[in-house]
């Protein structure tokens, strides 16, 4: 499913009219556009399975084995449900992201998915450190305003496995934390690379754009005017998608590789649903 002329004549439409402000931190950006997300994947050969005149939007990979739905109506904090099926050589993995998630951390994990993994495991918690995160153990890592958190928590039960916490939560007043803005949850089967992915995008310092009354995550957030143009704006989106649909006729020409084992702990649960 090619992202038509009409779909792209949309986004700049909307982009282009709007002045772009730098925002920072990321984690307090806002969700931003969701076709940062489903774009991406379109251009990547994804199709959309759902009701194209539901507010729901449902994705399906080429393989058939991963799906990803955003339901901005949905009962639960979760508006994005990412799912890998299990296969002959894989385990099926499940991850989750609330409403308020920037898109484009989302679009940094679903670029990693459509590409090639790496050829050795990624750690993200050195990427935390160098952006000036605090590391509060060797699985915990928080934000310099101590607003988000990021957890790899690795259960004492064997059975239960592990899994990856990451929240965005407003400043307690007189505790650590208050309420929750926005969470992402990942199971301890989501490619590692994935998860770093997610991870890195979320701690690079750089800013993303907003419009001036797009919404945002809490008003500590800093805006400034972006020293991009609107229009520069819509050609990062166009080159991005251009460079996906290159990658993915790239790798339908490679030829079939074995697929790496899945990892060892295989008392771990499969995906959760």
């Amino acid at each position: 499913m090619p992202v038509s002329e009409r779909q792209l004549a949309d986004f700049a439409n909307k982009h282009t009219w709007q002045i772009p402000f730098d925002t920072s931190p990321r984690h307090l950006a806002g969700p931003g556009d969701a076709r940062h997300v489903t774009h991406g994947l379109a251009a990547a050969g994804w199709t959309r399975t759902s009701d194209p005149l539901s507010p729901e939007i449902v994705l399906r990979s080429p393989d058939h084995r991963h799906s990803l739905q955003f339901d901005p109506q949905s009962a639960t904090s979760a508006w994005w449900r990412l799912r890998a099926e299990p296969s002959s050589t894989e385990p099926g993995w499940y991850a989750e992201f609330g409403e308020l998630v920037p898109a484009e951390l989302l679009g940094h994990l679903t670029d990693a998915l459509i590409a090639a993994p790496p050829a050795q495991r990624p750690d993200p918690f050195p990427n935390l450190q160098s952006a000036g995160w605090q590391l509060d153990s060797a699985n915990a890592a928080r934000s310099a305003d101590g607003m988000c958190h990021v957890e790899h928590r690795i259960d004492s039960d064997h059975a239960r496995g592990s899994s990856w916490h990451i929240e965005t939560r407003r400043p307690g007043y007189g505790t650590p934390m208050g309420p929750r803005i926005w969470h992402a949850w990942l199971d301890d089967l989501a490619p590692d690379h994935l998860v770093s992915a997610f991870i890195t995008a979320l701690a690079d310092p750089a800013p993303l754009q907003r419009a001036m009354y797009d919404r945002t995550a809490h008003h500590s957030v800093v805006q400034k005017p972006s020293p991009l143009t609107p229009e520069q704006v819509v050609e990062a989106h166009t080159a991005r998608l251009a460079g996906i649909r290159k990658q993915a006729r790239t790798t339908h020409r490679q030829p079939k590789t074995a697929t790496p084992p899945a990892k060892a702990d295989t008392a771990r649960p499969t995906a959760r649903r």
